[in-house]
């Protein structure tokens, strides 16, 4: 599911979509919940590329075994890749069949340049080998097998964040909330356990109101959490800060006046980690510094 982190993170950019393109509140919830909805068709198609690594390992052998002339390794094809528990788990996973059955563009077809491309990297690398030549089944180390190949050639590979920048735009910014998803997917996976269900986006109704909310009073209240950072600016001009940082700066003051319950140091360092997601690299220690002074200024715990 995705975390209150990433769900600020989708208000921020409903906030700054709304900037340049002002339209009616319900039209951008509603816009909202669907973005928060492609993070996982990104996450399954990200799931399904691992399940296709598989299957183009399960095609070569059977490209072997079918040669005329026949060598050891096509006779008797060393199996520890395809037999992978936790890429097992992931091929049967009920969930990911049914939800790819009815999107069939998050399928990967086996002769696509970037899976094979991938493919051929992994299987030439080091660590491949080195896994295909430890002897015995461990589902321990299958799953660190799994964990370290997604993140060398998937969270971890700029051709495949390029590809998913050319198929939907958003997946591009989203792809760091998806890799976080699938790491965890692996992480779950026990050996005696089926795996039926997968991540789920949005975890309750809690968590959809509190998107709902947050967005709803951060537009409502914008002039006067508008003056509020103003007022807390040090020889600094409200024009000279860029757009992100104030979209950041006045969401997380609604957050600090509307949602009481959440502590001060939370809010902030929540709001801290967002600006490294989209703004500068300077960007964070200005919202600290301004975040910080506004919870003394209200003596907000």
């Amino acid at each position: 599911m995705l975390g209150r982190r990433q769900i600020r993170e989708k208000v921020v950019e409903s906030v700054y979509s709304y900037h340049q393109n002002p339209i009616k509140f319900d039209i951008l919830e509603k816009n909202m919940f669907s973005e928060i909805e492609k993070i996982y068709h990104l996450y399954i198609y990200q799931l399904n590329f691992l399940v296709a690594l598989k299957h183009l390992a399960e095609k070569q052998i059977e490209i072997g075994k079918n040669k005329y002339l026949k060598t050891d390794d096509n006779v008797n094809p060393n199996q520890k890749f395809i037999n992978n528990q936790v890429l097992n788990k992931l091929e049967e996973n009920v969930e990911r069949l049914s939800f790819t059955s009815k999107h069939q563009e998050l399928k990967w077809e086996l002769h696509d340049d970037l899976l094979v491309k991938t493919f051929q990297r992994m299987t030439a690398g080091k660590r491949y080998q080195d896994f295909m030549k430890e002897e015995g089944y461990s589902f321990e180390e299958d799953q660190k097998f799994i964990g370290k190949l997604f993140l060398r050639y998937v969270a971890e590979n700029e051709d495949f964040h390029d590809h998913l920048e050319e198929k939907e735009m958003s997946w591009a910014d989203d792809f760091h909330i998806s890799n976080s998803m699938i790491q965890k997917t692996i992480g779950f996976f026990k050996e005696d356990e089926p795996s039926h269900t997968l991540i789920k986006m949005i975890k309750d109704e809690d968590d959809r109101e509190f998107a709902r909310r947050l967005l709803k009073q951060t537009l409502n209240h914008w002039d006067e959490s508008e003056k509020k950072l103003q007022e807390r600016l040090e020889n600094w001009d409200l024009e000279r800060v860029s757009l992100l940082d104030k979209i950041i700066l006045i969401t997380a003051i609604s957050e600090l006046d509307y949602f009481p319950l959440t502590p001060a140091r939370v809010v902030i360092n929540e709001y801290i980690e967002i600006s490294k997601v989209f703004s500068t690299d300077r960007s964070n220690i200005f919202i600290n510094g301004i975040l910080d002074k506004y919870t003394k200024d209200l003596n907000r715990n």
